[in-house]
């Protein structure tokens, strides 16, 4: 009567198995890229949300901030401007149309993204603000840190690892890779192509810190 129960508990540990992967990315002169995003994707996990306050993407000294924001679909995100001036947010992107018209502080509602995909962001009022919000179905995904380095915890299996950036110019394929995941794993990506001028400008001057009406 126990050896369905002992057999339902072992392949429950072995479901429960976890290795901690680490992603590089180097540019094409082996330097570490910095804010790259990565997701981890395997259709036989059941993509649960992740467990996290509500992420931000603000807007500081006339830039979007973070840059780059990686989110899994259907995940509310906030958008306060945190300027003196107020800021016309949009997007024409396939994965997310919207507009947040002139406006600053907190007065704007949380927006649902529930499409995979890329969302590039800008503003009607300054042409130099640019940022990007990355849409993911995986619950396993991040950035690349200073040392072009991205950890995570997932279950034992086989995933494929992907990565986006606006500056990256190489193929799509070369920005996809299987790993096979049983315990500590590793895998590193090495661009070919180099990495288009960053479209972040940071203005320095306050001229323009006064209202819009």
């Amino acid at each position: 009567m126990k050896k369905p129960l002992v057999g339902a508990m072992l392949l429950l540990s072995s479901i429960c198995q976890a290795g901690n992967v680490e992603v590089w990315v180097f540019d094409n002169n082996n330097k570490p890229v910095v804010n790259v995003a990565v997701h981890l994707n395997n259709q036989n996990i059941v993509s649960l949300p992740v467990v996290q306050d509500m992420p931000i993407m603000d807007q500081i000294k006339k830039q979007f901030s973070p840059h780059i924001l990686v989110v899994q679909k259907n995940t509310q995100i906030r958008f306060p401007n945190s300027d003196l001036i107020k800021h016309h947010v949009y997007s024409f992107s396939p994965a997310k149309v919207f507009q947040l018209k002139l406006y600053k502080g907190l007065n704007a509602d949380p927006l649902l993204f529930s499409k995979t995909g890329v969302v590039e962001l800008g503003c009607n009022v300054h042409d130099s603000m640019l940022g990007y919000i990355y849409v993911v179905d995986t619950p396993y995904f991040g950035k690349t840190d200073a040392n072009g380095r991205f950890s995570i915890e997932v279950p034992d299996a086989d995933y494929q690892v992907r990565l986006w950036h606006p500056q990256i110019q190489d193929g799509m394929d070369s920005l996809l890779k299987t790993l096979a995941v049983n315990g500590r794993s590793n895998i590193s990506f090495t661009l070919q192509q180099t990495l288009l001028p960053s479209s972040v400008l940071y203005e320095q001057d306050t001229e323009e810190f006064g209202d819009y009406e």
